[in-house]
């Protein structure tokens, strides 16, 4: 009796949680079927506002931060047929390294478009120890400018990877390096320079960190604090290096990593007069300060170029949108630099004409003006 007392005990209370475990299973298949990756989502948005979808730029400009790396075989008649497309006058193609590369893609350039690409050479900056330095380097730099070279491009390498003879770490103001800046002052010649990455890559990889998607799609995007120099310090290496060689034009790279913090970067620009700056892989920094963004390019006009980074032509079209519209909350074209909306600056044509052409045209030395409509530059 006992024992049958028991089984009618146990049996409801069996029911009981088999039906609790099937309604908590079927509660997390449900809310997995609800739950989609940041990746996934993608709403199109259902507001109504007026739209300027371009194509085209409204003036001719001069991209002064490509990478071209076939060059020196490349066919470059397709390439020229999508710059005309967009009305890219000028294309500066940073990756023109040196040496055999270097002279072969100059032969390519100069066969048929020498006034439609200007080329800037890359230096080894590891062999700081060798036996020949700074006097091999600092030639081949003379002879490089002798065959149309038009700057010097450094790699974010500098500052973060590069190391000497004894593995330390070549800080981008190390002064066994002044020659090379200085050289380039003495030919007249820019240097477009990448040192860092974004801030955000050194903080932790969670739910707070603006760039989550990028660290995740490629993790080794993130800077270990513990076994890389901070953020702060890399950067204060690349402005000494800019105090220190006032004689010669510096171009920090993708607005210095200080697009989402104008009010610094203006400041560092009012330090360093021989400072400027340019829009490569950051338009969706001044894409979502839409107001602050606008008064800071119209007060330092004079200091910001147009770039893009890598090349592809439709990419290009979010640009001329952000930069001559005034249109609302439209998508830019890579998630994982930003997830955020965008919004139109509507800048003045003659804020424009500097950012695009006005400015590269006073900084890069032997670009054919005649591409432009004015033909005469202000």
């Amino acid at each position: 009796m006992a024992s049958s007392k028991k089984k009618w005990v146990l049996l409801p209370l069996s029911v009981l949680l088999f039906l609790g475990i099937a309604y908590w299973l079927i509660g997390k298949i449900q809310y997995r079927n609800n739950v989609m990756d940041v990746e996934e989502y993608a709403p199109i948005s259902t507001l109504k506002v007026q739209e300027h979808l371009l194509t085209k730029a409204k003036f001719p400009f001069i991209d002064v931060h490509n990478h071209q790396f076939t060059m020196p075989v490349q066919n470059l008649d397709d390439l020229v047929e999508e710059m005309d497309e967009l009305n890219m006058a000028v294309m500066v193609n940073l990756s023109g390294f040196r040496g055999k590369y270097l002279e072969w893609s100059l032969d390519n350039v100069n066969e048929k478009y020498s006034n439609r690409f200007t080329l800037f050479m890359n230096i080894d900056f590891e062999k700081v120890d060798d036996e020949g330095w700074p006097n091999e380097t600092l030639a081949m730099m003379e002879d490089a400018v002798k065959l149309g070279v038009k700057g010097l491009k450094v790699y974010k390498s500098l500052g973060l990877t590069d190391t000497d003879d004894e593995g330390n770490r070549l800080k981008v103001d190390d002064p066994r390096l002044d020659p090379i800046w200085a050289k380039c002052g003495e030919l007249g010649i820019p240097v477009l320079i990448h040192t860092g990455e974004p801030a955000a890559f050194w903080l932790p990889k969670d739910k707070n960190n603006e760039r989550w998607l990028e660290l995740k799609q490629y993790p080794s995007r993130y800077k270990d604090p513990e076994k890389n120099p901070s953020f702060e310090d890399v950067m204060a290496e690349q402005h000494n290096v800019f105090k220190k060689h006032p004689n010669t034009k510096f171009i920090s790279a993708h607005l210095g990593w200080f697009g989402n913090d104008l009010a610094r970067l203006g400041a560092l620009l009012d330090e360093m007069p021989n400072m400027y700056t340019e829009l490569g892989a950051v338009i969706a920094e001044l894409g979502r300060q839409p107001i602050t963004a606008r008064a800071w390019l119209i007060d330092y006009q004079d200091r910001v170029l147009m770039g893009k980074d890598s090349y592809k032509k439709e990419e290009y079209y979010t640009y001329f949108r952000i930069l001559e519209t005034n249109d609302e909350y439209f998508d830019y074209y890579r998630k994982r630099h930003a997830h955020w909306k965008m919004y139109g600056l509507a800048l003045p044509d003659s804020v424009l004409q500097k950012i695009y052409y006005k400015n590269a045209i006073h900084l890069i030395p032997g670009i054919d003006a005649s591409l432009f409509e004015m033909g005469v530059v202000d």
